[in-house]
């Protein structure tokens, strides 16, 4: 049974209204309500429940997720081209398999619960994602270099082959991964499958509330010193050192007493000794009968960015404190103090610090805190604020950016975060087989004997699939756009507010994501022929502009097609049959400007965007 609080309800209420999806919804000023049909948005993560009532549209009659891939599991069968995982295909397979398997995550929830927000269908409930119509693709994704991007190319030929636009929705992001100037394997296959057609949505992170990241202009030679504590939750620290491109430099680590006073400390490792880079370099740190474990990985210089760069494991110990020492004489030299964990790489931050004692050392700050994939030029990054809301005082409140959402700026030219969205106490699916989740539930609905939870969590994990999602109702409104002209529309409709004046660019990018202009902008757009799909060219319009006539070619097999033509204010200004063949439509009665051509016939209807001219 179905069960709502108040309070719940205000949460779902607020995100929706704060990124102007409701105004979408009622179709206000718009030919149609858009709901991301014909689009399909893929969810890299973990923790998915393909059981799921939201996984099917708000009528609870069409399952919307087309296939997944558990790179975990290893049964198989894995998709064709690839020799690990498992995957399944259509909805009897996802069905029968319940939910991904148990892995470094264990039963996991997260993945659930951001497909939720991107597009789940309600479930009867109020917690309606933004598209709700679009279709799905899972996969529960090992964060290495190259499964990440296995994961990326099977979903991109799984969308060529349904004819579908794709729209990838990334709700993590690691230090160790790529190089934290967004350069890197990753980011040039994100950039490849950008130019084909792909709309990255990645989360900025939630380090923005620690002091993880450090950094130092070198002049002349010299050496700095900080300390660092391990982050909460870890086995030790993980340090990403980057300088500039072709300069080269050297650290160590000390050990310190509760006083931090330097009482043990390795030698200086440089990354111009070709002796210690691109291999493993194991060292133990002696602190009398103790034994502190420290190893690393070194490269003087890469062909992405030609930069020398560390990543320095220190494994924890807390009977004394610890820090690092860099020496070098030119550049600008930045880390990361990330956490060790069981699985290796953690994405959340530890302190850098400068103790009252050595107030020459160096403290850390919260700048540059954006990992890969959301350092990537090509990526929308996205930002968590609080929704703004009417309190029961009748007061405004909320609006802020969230305190845990990471700072920009990104290297170069790039800015970033791109954008925010909602992504404080959102509402959204609870996987019903999570092992891990331990929280109170908002309300809950029986599915097929089942119960399903909805819960609230936080995080930049929350705001990016709101903004995929977003994504997938602006690819519905003109699926021609290029990837570069679905982020240009996000960030140019970008809403702005006292609250991102107050706390500017390094932490909203563009302002807040505003859904309704956005889907204005893209009907109003001239998109890029290349990206029509299979679907659109069923019908075909020329000349686009027009002046006077128009030909429609109609490629169906359908007897009989209704053709509408709206203006923007939604009023039907034209209305028409056409049939198999070539159809003359004339439009010199037609005030010069923008309108959208509806076509339906008996399986699909089809919106083309057509521009009157003079």
């Amino acid at each position: 049974m179905f069960m709502m609080s108040a309070n719940s309800q205000a949460l779902l209420h607020r995100a929706a209204v704060d990124g102007r999806v409701d105004s979408v919804r009622m179709a206000v000023n718009l030919p149609q309500e858009f709901t991301g049909q014909g689009v399909i948005i893929g969810i890299t993560d973990w923790g998915f429940d393909y059981t799921h009532p939201v996984f099917y549209d708000t009528n609870m009659v069409h399952y919307r997720v087309l296939r997944a891939w558990d790179q975990f599991k290893t049964s198989g069968p894995a998709p064709e081209g690839y020799d690990y995982g498992t995957e399944y295909v259509g909805a009897e397979a996802l069905l029968s398999a319940h939910c991904d398997t148990s892995n470094v995550y264990q039963y996991a929830y997260h993945g659930t619960h951001c497909a939720g927000i991107a597009g789940g269908g309600g479930a009867g409930t109020i917690y309606r994602g933004v598209a709700v119509d679009a279709e799905y693709l899972f996969v529960s994704v090992s964060l290495t270099d190259q499964e990440v991007i296995d994961a990326w190319r099977w979903m991109y030929d799984v969308a060529q082959q349904e004819g579908k636009r794709l729209v990838i929705s990334m709700s993590w992001g690691l230090y160790c991964l790529d190089y934290m100037d967004g350069t890197g394997p990753l980011a040039d296959e994100m950039q490849r499958l950008t130019d084909l057609g792909v709309v990255f949505v990645t989360s900025a992170g939630n380090n923005g509330d620690e002091n993880s990241h450090l950094t130092h202009t070198f002049t002349q030679q010299d050496t700095i010193r900080s300390a660092f504590n391990f982050p909460s939750s870890s086995i030790g620290s993980v340090l990403t050192l980057m300088n500039s491109a072709n300069e080269p430099f050297s650290f160590s680590v000390f050990a310190m007493d509760n006083s931090y006073q330097i009482i043990a400390e390795s030698p200086f490792f440089s990354t111009s000794d070709s002796a210690l880079v691109d291999d493993i370099v194991d060292n133990i740190l002696t602190i009398g009968t103790d034994s502190i474990h420290i190893w690393f990985y070194a490269e003087s210089t890469n062909e992405y960015n030609h930069r020398p760069v560390v990543q320095l494991y220190v494994d924890k110990n807390t009977l004394y404190k610890f820090g690092i020492a860099i020496a070098a004489s030119d550049g600008e030299f930045h880390a990361w103090n990330m956490a060790l964990i069981e699985s290796r790489y953690g994405n959340w931050g530890g302190e850098f610090k400068s103790p009252s004692n050595h107030p020459d050392w160096i403290a850390g700050d919260n700048e540059y805190t954006i990992s890969t994939p959301g350092n990537v030029d090509c990526a929308i990054t996205v930002a968590a604020h609080t929704s703004r809301y009417q309190a029961p005082s009748g007061n405004m409140a909320g609006g802020q950016i969230a305190s845990f959402s990471s700072f920009g700026p990104g290297f170069g030219q790039v800015m970033k975060p791109d954008i925010s969205a909602p992504g404080k106490n959102v509402v959204s699916s609870l996987s019903s087989y999570t092992t891990t989740y331990t929280g109170t539930a908002q309300t809950s609905v029986q599915f097929n004997g089942r119960t399903y939870k909805f819960v609230s969590l936080s995080g930049t994990s929350m705001s990016c699939p709101f903004v995929a999602g977003v994504a997938a109702l602006v690819l519905q409104a003109n699926p021609n756009l290029s990837s570069d002209q679905v982020k240009g529309i996000l960030l140019e409709t970008a809403y702005n507010d006292q609250f991102t004046e107050q706390a500017g660019e390094l932490r909203f990018g563009h302002g807040k994501v505003n859904a309704y202009q956005a889907v204005q902008k893209a009907l109003v757009t001239v998109g890029i022929d290349e990206y029509v799909t299979p679907q659109q060219s069923l019908f075909t319009v020329y000349p686009n502009p027009v002046a006077g006539e128009c030909f429609v070619t109609a490629n169906t097999a359908s007897s009989e097609s209704l053709c509408q033509l709206y203006d923007l204010s939604g009023r039907i200004v034209l209305q028409t049959s056409l049939f198999p063949g070539v159809n003359t439509l004339n439009l010199s009665s037609l005030p010069r400007g923008c309108y959208l051509m509806k076509i339906t016939d008996e399986k699909t209807v089809v919106t083309k965007k057509l521009i009157v001219g003079r």
